[in-house]
Formats: C-alpha cells, structure tokens, sequence
C-alpha cells in the first residue's frame, strides 16, 4: 500500500485515502495526458510561428470554414475571451502572416468575416495531420461502449470544471 500511495495515486496536493486511489489514478493519466497536450501544441505553436492565442483562433477560423462560414471578428473575440482592440491586433497579425483574410460579410455590407487562408489550412494539416490521425486510430481501437464510458466522463469532467461554484 504505501509503495502504491508513493507512485501512481500521489502528486496530488492532499493524501489519497484507500478508497480514493482509483479517482487520483485516473486523475493522475489526465494530468499526464495534458502534460503531453501541452507539449504538443507548444511544438505546433513553434513549428508555425504562433502564439496560443493565434493557434486557437485559427482553429476558430478553420472550423467555421469547414462549415462554409467566416467569423466575425466580434464572435471571435467572445470565443478567445479578448478585447476587441485584442482582437484587431491577433486578425492583423494573422491576416499579415498569410493565415487569414478578411472579406465582406454577405448579409451585412458593413460588417466582415474573418476567413483562414488554404495556406494555413495546409500549415495546419502539414503540422498536425499525422499525430491526428494517430490519435483518431488510437481513439478507434474503443469498443462502442469504451467510447461511451470515455466520452461521458470527460464530458462530466468539463462541467466541473465549467462550474464556477464556490466550493
């Protein structure tokens, strides 16, 4: 027991009792699993020139177009949680380094649609496209129900966080 509490159930800023062990196991793999995230995008990050911010709009921008529309600079700026003077400083920076454009919004002439450029579609699949598509095959290997047990409890894991409640 006490070679257990040392190694896989510790790390954590209070002690484990018996019964929690599994819960700071698994809390434990994900805090490893974020580790690895992190490490991973810094890599993307550096390998394109772009700081957090950059690389989260510009999955804002290619999911929008996946779906055939452009961003707002407004909504993007309420997706990043930024200003918008923040928010014109990150589209410049991008629209400057050739990974995204603006263009005419075509229901408000007034207004415009912040769009990622194919370059930066195919930075991105240049990039990232291979460890995607290791982690979708490892992904794959669940079982229907393995994927409904994983995908619930992390589904369950983001409310809590997601909630701002005092404890």
């Amino acid at each position: 027991m006490a070679n257990r509490e040392a190694g896989a159930s510790a790390g954590f800023w209070y002690a484990a009792s018996p019964e929690m062990h599994r819960g700071v196991d698994v809390l434990n793999a994900l805090r490893r699993y974020r580790t690895a995230e992190t490490a991973m995008r810094r890599r993307a990050r550096d390998s394109m020139g772009m700081n957090e911010t950059d690389l989260l709009a510009l999955r804002f921008l290619l999911q929008a177009d996946r779906s055939g529309e452009g961003i707002s600079p407004k909504e993007l700026s309420r997706k990043l949680g930024i200003s918008t003077a923040s928010t014109t400083t990150l589209i410049d920076r991008l629209v400057r380094r050739g990974h995204a454009c603006r263009e005419d919004n075509p229901t408000d002439r007034r207004a415009l649609v912040i769009r990622a450029t194919a370059t930066s579609n195919q930075d991105v699949r240049n990039t990232l496209g291979d460890m995607h598509a290791r982690m979708v095959e490892v992904a794959d290997q669940l079982s229907p129900a393995e994927t409904a047990v994983v995908a619930g409890f992390l589904d369950r894991m983001r409310a809590v966080l997601d909630d701002s409640r005092p404890d």
